[in-house]
């Protein structure tokens, strides 16, 4: 399958470094954390994205696919203030960027008929982190006034599957016993 993408201004660095770090072949976790140090070095500017893109939507956050082959994909995703996605986990491995605004996660592990938060994480601008699947339950919610864009590479081919998410969780989240 051909790879998909569009051109973008600091695009092709982090495209063509994910590349070698994907043909190494190491194991999932191994995989995000050379990511992640990738992207800590190449981490582009908000000229990746539109004018238009970067306004995102006032519906819900919005995914913009920059990048997907069969081993990884690039994705650019805008957060109003306040909006977030439901608890979900991954499919692959994940990275991701910021580049304005803050993302606020909180992270669960699944006890079978119920959640419980394991920890919480505030990553602003500048900052990276990556993590794979298992153990990679969470919440994402822009808590900052602006507008946040975060660079997310996961370790599957999004244009195919239609997202990165393996799985919503719909059970309660319950105070730690």
């Amino acid at each position: 399958m051909a790879a998909t993408t569009i051109a973008r201004p600091g695009l092709e660095p982090i495209v063509s470094g994910v590349s070698e770090v994907v043909a190494r072949r190491l194991d999932a976790h191994e995989t995000a954390l050379a990511v992640a140090a990738l992207l800590r070095e190449r981490l582009p500017g908000l000229d990746l994205l539109t004018p238009q893109e970067r306004a995102g939507s006032p519906d819900r956050y919005v995914s913009h696919l920059l990048h997907a082959e069969e081993d990884f994909s690039v994705v650019g995703v805008v957060w109003r203030p306040g909006q977030d996605t439901v608890i979900h986990d991954h499919v692959s491995w994940c990275t991701f960027g910021i580049l304005s605004g803050i993302e606020y996660e909180t992270l669960y592990r699944d006890m079978g008929d119920h959640l419980v938060e394991i920890g919480r994480a505030e990553n602003r601008p500048g900052e990276v982190s990556g993590f794979a699947p298992p153990g990679d339950i969470h919440k994402v919610r822009n808590t900052s006034s602006e507008t946040g864009v975060s660079l997310h590479v996961y370790g599957a081919d999004v244009s195919r599957l239609g997202s990165s998410v393996r799985r919503v969780y719909d059970l309660p989240v319950l105070p730690v016993r």
